[in-house]
């Protein structure tokens, strides 16, 4: 039996203010809260974003307190976030040199913390998620900004609004509840 994933913002840092907990995803906290500057996880994980439909800078969050958005490195507040489903079982990614799945191709079952070390790539412009979910990271070594994958086709980081960002390094979405 899956565990109860629940998240609580607040408008205000260090936990103030008016608050809104969820257990799923939010397109917009508009409709919550007038704005919000920490939050806390009681359980599960999820990534929160600085502008509304899961886009902009984006940042992953497990149990925890999370007392300041702007530590996490959101330029603004929260405006979205999307709950992050438990995954059992084996993880596989495709990533890929070019858009639209071409350039070279490489096949990854496990965390790699840099993609031009191990697979000689000095670029990562799109992916396939066969399964699981991951999180690429713009810096080696699992560093700077981040971007959540769930299953699915990637044609192009660029169309999703990571133009100019080189992801270096991913890794496995493994924590339990």
């Amino acid at each position: 039996m899956g565990c109860q994933k629940l998240i609580i913002f607040y408008e205000e840092r260090n936990f103030q203010g008016r608050s809104y907990e969820t257990s799923s995803d939010c397109a917009d906290m508009s409709s919550h809260l007038s704005r919000c500057h920490s939050c806390r996880v009681e359980s599960g994980c999820f990534m929160v974003y600085d502008r509304t439909n899961f886009m902009g800078n984006q940042y992953f969050v497990r149990r925890g307190e999370y007392s300041d958005y702007q530590r996490m490195g959101m330029s603004d507040c929260i405006r979205s976030c999307r709950m992050i489903p438990m995954h059992r079982g084996q993880f596989r990614i495709r990533i890929y040199e070019r858009e639209d799945f071409g350039g070279q191709m490489h096949e990854c079952m496990e965390d790699c913390d840099s993609i031009m070390d191990r697979y000689r790539m000095s670029d990562c412009m799109s992916c396939h998620v066969m399964d699981g979910h991951w999180l690429m990271y713009e810096q080696p070594q699992f560093r700077g900004r981040m971007m959540y994958l769930r299953p699915g086709e990637y044609r192009s980081f660029r169309e999703m609004g990571y133009g100019g960002t080189r992801f270096m390094s991913m890794r496995r979405i493994m924590d339990s509840c």
